[in-house]
């Protein structure tokens, strides 16, 4: 059974920043995709960034290019996501998913597992 287990939320001001965490736990993941996804008030769920568990490649929407970024930490079976320059839209709930593969990344049906998520707000 795989577990994510998110962390690292709260509430800052527009230009600040967060990191948040995504413990992950359960099994073998050199084959899959770990990725950070958001639903704000009102919006449905979106894809954020994604990182394969065993090479480098890294993805994102374009809406954070150049303010976050997704990273891992293998030893930890940790994956990170550094969140920079925030503003009063990326206010939203972000969740941590998993899936086998590195397709169809910014679909929520493709992942299997999900964490609880951790709530982020930003107040201008």
């Amino acid at each position: 059974q795989v577990v994510l287990v998110e962390s690292g939320g709260g509430s800052v001001q527009a230009g600040g920043s967060l990191r948040l965490s995504c413990a992950a736990s359960g099994r073998d993941f050199s084959s899959y995709t770990l990725s950070w996804f958001r639903q704000g008030p009102g919006k449905e769920r979106e894809f954020v960034a994604g990182i394969l568990w065993r090479w480098t490649n890294t993805y994102y929407t374009d809406s954070v290019k150049g303010r976050f970024t997704i990273s891992r930490d293998n030893d930890k079976r940790t994956v990170y996501l550094q969140m920079n320059s925030l503003k009063p839209e990326d206010t939203a709930v972000y969740y941590c998913a998993a899936k086998i593969g590195d397709d169809q990344l910014a679909s929520t049906t493709a992942y299997s597992y999900w964490g609880q998520g951790t709530q982020v707000t930003v107040s201008s």
